[in-house]
């Protein structure tokens, strides 16, 4: 039986993330629907979806990373409103695509009385009529599978990232390097991949890292970087420091050259810190937070390498509309046609 035309899924961006949802577009091959965006005087705004959705699957792409003209407590609203309104104009089910998840990183109490966003937000979207969540490397997956009552389908940028490595870096020993003991598990992963693609061995390393407020201190390195090209891996850079001190102290360590490698940038002010880091020789991050930062964040000689997320983010929404598995995600890139 053939599919009414009607009855095709659609994608929604606001605008703040539409560069985001038209990469997915291209990729999925769903398109990215009309949608009415008006600001009022006082801060308010309406989001009207000017195509009609009864009975249609329809995806919501918004990151969450703040910019100058939309701050995150904004572009939250945003789409807990528009998720409202496609639940009122018949959506039959709604899919949130978040690549930058904000309040992930708070996650658990650890003092009295301390919130646990992750889940408050999880709460909010459920209100909001999502069936179902895509984020893209979350501080911590088990946090927010806990956190939510929804499915939660984890994307990572690792194949991506594994992907540019294996072209880019000079042939020699490499090791992945966490930059504190909680991204253990993320650079085991990293590790894994570039083992599987290069066919070499590679160190795993990890630095012992202590924050009391805003004030690093630690620095202790278990394994052993020297001769090595050393990739530091991370799932978020606000404003740099940890992967900064981290850099100093594998380059007083023996690495042969550092290269800083993040999933997410939330703060523009943070990727320019770490483009014009001396020790750092590369820095790699991908287009999660939906904006383009200006040329002086990007260093010198291209030293910043942005890896787009949009055909991550459109594979996976073909995938999910064929009723096909993700997890083949998680170990190829490019992502295998469905």
């Amino acid at each position: 039986m053939t599919r009414r035309t009607t009855d095709e899924p659609l994608i929604f961006a606001p605008s703040e993330s539409r560069a985001l949802g038209l990469a997915a577009s291209e990729r999925s091959g769903i398109t990215v629907a009309a949608l009415e965006e008006r600001e009022y005087s006082g801060g308010e705004f309406k989001l009207r979806p000017l195509q009609a959705v009864r009975d249609r699957t329809v995806f919501v792409v918004q990151s969450l990373a703040e910019t100058q003209k939309a701050p995150i407590a904004l572009r939250l609203i945003r789409l807990l409103f528009l998720i409202h309104g496609l639940r009122d104009a018949g959506a039959s089910r709604v899919i949130a695509v978040i690549p930058y998840l904000a309040y992930a990183r708070k996650d658990r109490r650890t003092k009295s009385r301390d919130p646990v966003y992750t889940r408050y937000v999880a709460q909010q979207l459920e209100a909001a009529g999502a069936d179902r969540i895509v984020a893209l490397d979350v501080h911590n997956a088990s946090s927010i599978d806990n956190a939510f009552r929804i499915p939660v389908d984890h994307l990572s940028a690792l194949p991506m990232m594994a992907a540019h490595y294996v072209q880019h870096l000079p042939h020699g020993k490499i090791a992945v390097v966490s930059p504190d003991i909680g991204g253990i598990k993320r650079a085991q992963l990293f590790r894994e991949l570039l083992e599987r693609k290069t066919a070499t061995e590679v160190e795993l390393v990890f630095i012992e890292k202590r924050r009391d407020g805003e004030v690093l201190s630690g620095g202790t390195i278990v394994g052993n970087p020297e001769g090595r090209a050393a990739i530091v891996l991370d799932d978020l850079c606000a404003s740099g420091s940890t992967l900064i001190k981290a850099a100093t102290a594998l380059r007083a360590a023996g690495a042969t050259s550092i290269h800083a490698t993040v999933t997410h940038t939330p703060l523009e002010e943070g990727l320019a810190a770490l483009a014009a880091a001396d020790d750092i020789a590369q820095v790699v991050v991908t287009d999660s937070v939906g904006y383009q930062p200006k040329a002086t964040s990007l260093g010198k000689r291209g030293k910043v390498k942005i890896l787009p997320c949009g055909e991550l983010l459109g594979c996976a929404m073909a995938r999910m509309v064929s009723g096909d598995t993700l997890d083949v995600l998680a170990e190829h890139w490019p992502p295998p046609a469905t």
